[in-house]
């Protein structure tokens, strides 16, 4: 495990993760040059890249003089790999995860400066969250009507209903507490497992501005088919992280029930007693069978 720096030397980490995304980097490269405030590092861990990723880091961190770029590459591991490695090497009091297909608009820092100056001494908050929004400009998950809300990344769904993706900045030494769990040769985990727990302890600030701008590219992460199948390990953890959750509905840990019974019968290794079922689960054991019969014909094409 690398050194990890105590000393915050920057307010935010803006850290991207990339994988052959060279086609698109130069448009998150460009906004952040246009930033109103350079309160920030930027953090690339390139998690395998076989495009023209590195030479383009390479060019920028030659002409660049605007703020510091961090340029790593290691072999591919997976989003959440990247991001255990990135929260230890962040030097800013901020962790905001930025992905390389994704932009953000000239005030993102200068507004999330703001924003976290009114609760950043609060040791009941883990940080703050602004909204996403497509391209065009339009939020992804409909307009919203409020200014501020202090509540859990949990409860923003469960309890006031809100829908589509968040633009989350969480405190770097808390990021540090709950780090991704790892399984070997699988390179892909749901985040919410990470979030959700923070959620558990921690409150965000939540503010109704759109800071961050994204469409999901063919061969993202939000469109990998087949997780139980590919990454099982994963998909059971996964799963006994959304019924051992209160704020989940019983129709949601139903689902993540058949999942897991799905996960069981792909993984042929040895399993981790973090991924042992609880005992009532085995009353679900048949819909299970079912449901990774099912799987099992699906993925003969995936």
């Amino acid at each position: 495990m690398e050194r990890k720096d105590t000393e915050q030397e920057f307010l935010i980490t803006i850290f991207t993760p990339t994988y052959n995304r060279g086609f698109c980097l130069p448009v998150l490269y460009k906004s952040l040059q246009k930033q109103e405030t350079y309160n920030f590092e930027w953090l690339v861990i390139d998690d395998g890249s076989t495009d023209n990723t590195k030479d383009l880091f390479t060019a920028w961190q030659k002409e660049n003089n605007k703020f510091k770029i961090t340029y790593l590459y290691q072999e591919n591991g997976g989003k959440h790999r990247a991001i255990n490695r990135g929260v230890q090497l962040a030097k800013g009091e901020l962790f905001f995860i930025v992905d390389s297909d994704d932009y953000i608009s000239k005030n993102a820092t200068k507004r999330m400066a703001e924003m976290y100056s009114e609760i950043k001494d609060n040791q009941h908050f883990a940080g703050i969250s602004a909204m996403r929004a497509h391209f065009n400009g339009k939020r992804i998950g409909g307009e919203l009507n409020f200014k501020t809300i202090d509540t859990s990344m949990t409860e923003i769904r469960t309890k006031y209903k809100i829908k589509g993706d968040m633009a989350g900045a969480c405190k770097t030494k808390i990021l540090r507490e709950y780090p991704f769990p790892e399984f070997e040769g699988e390179n892909f985990l749901e985040e919410m497992v990470v979030w959700n727990t923070i959620s558990q302890k921690y409150l965000m600030r939540f503010f109704n501005e759109n800071i961050y701008f994204c469409e999901y590219l063919p061969g993202g992460l939000s469109q990998i088919r087949g997780r139980s199948v590919k990454f099982p390990q994963g998909s059971m953890y996964t799963s006994l992280f959304i019924i051992k959750d209160p704020h989940y509905s019983y129709k949601e840990k139903l689902r993540a029930i058949c999942v897991y019974w799905k996960a069981h019968f792909f993984y042929k290794g040895n399993k981790k007693s973090e991924l042992n079922p609880l005992w009532w689960m085995y009353l679900f054991y048949p819909l299970g069978i079912m449901f990774f019969i099912s799987e099992k014909l699906k993925s003969k094409d995936i």
